[in-house]
């Protein structure tokens, strides 16, 4: 003999049945409204019983606090923005200044330095005349570096894994990541020198950086030291 309540005892109603109903059946609190009232949660921080509303002033505080740190977040990013803009900009007017080419190249290692704070830079120019073989931006390197400088379409950035330009600073064994720059005429054109910024800070140049600045500070230097040739 068959009972009419077997089809509910073996497929009983579960939590998503429920929240499938409340959530197709707006109205089912405008007719029980006295729940609202009655329902009570745990505090997730004082760990007592607070009703409904209280729970979702909670919820709702939590929101407004978790917004306005990404506000603030925004506006720290945003004034970084600037002030990396300006740096970028004092750059330009320092190299602009400079009329003697050799004079620029020995100079743009000591400027981003000092206006980025970077702990050490290094340079490397190859084609150029003969003449100025006694300065340090023009001492030879290997194909191998020119190679990779040519096939990089933005600058790299990431840990010291002995790549051959850390050579060119003077304290090679205190860098833990670095930022390499190629330096092009134009960007179908390869490589005719690159720019190594360094850091004893394993995160300073890590491989997610953006390199929109860097990118910039590649092309500044790429157009003052293009005259070398």
């Amino acid at each position: 003999m068959s009972h009419s309540n077997e089809p509910a005892l073996n497929n009983p109603i579960t939590e998503g049945d429920i929240a499938s109903y409340l959530a197709n059946t707006p109205d089912f609190f405008v007719r029980h409204a006295e729940l609202l009232a009655a329902v009570q949660f745990t505090s997730p921080h004082s760990q007592r019983a607070v009703s409904l509303q209280e729970r979702q002033a909670e919820m709702l505080r939590e929101k407004i606090k978790l917004l306005e740190q990404r506000m603030m977040e925004m506006i720290r990013n945003g004034n970084d923005n600037v002030l990396l803009s300006d740096k970028i900009l004092q750059l330009a007017i320092h190299l602009i200044a400079i009329t003697d080419a050799p004079a620029i190249a020995q100079r743009i290692p000591q400027e981003i330095a000092h206006l980025f704070s970077v702990p050490q830079v290094g340079l490397r120019v190859w084609g150029v005349d003969a003449a100025l073989s006694d300065y340090d931006f023009a001492q030879p390197v290997s194909d191998d570096v020119k190679l990779f400088a040519s096939s990089l379409q933005e600058p790299f950035c990431g840990l010291n894994t002995g790549f051959e330009a850390i050579g060119w600073m003077a304290d090679p064994g205190a860098i833990a990541s670095l930022a390499l720059i190629p330096l092009r005429k134009a960007a179908s054109q390869p490589a005719f020198g690159m720019l190594v910024l360094a850091s004893s800070d394993s995160q300073r140049f890590s491989s997610g950086l953006g390199t929109d600045f860097l990118t910039r500070i590649g092309d500044l230097a790429s157009a003052a030291l293009a005259r070398l040739h």
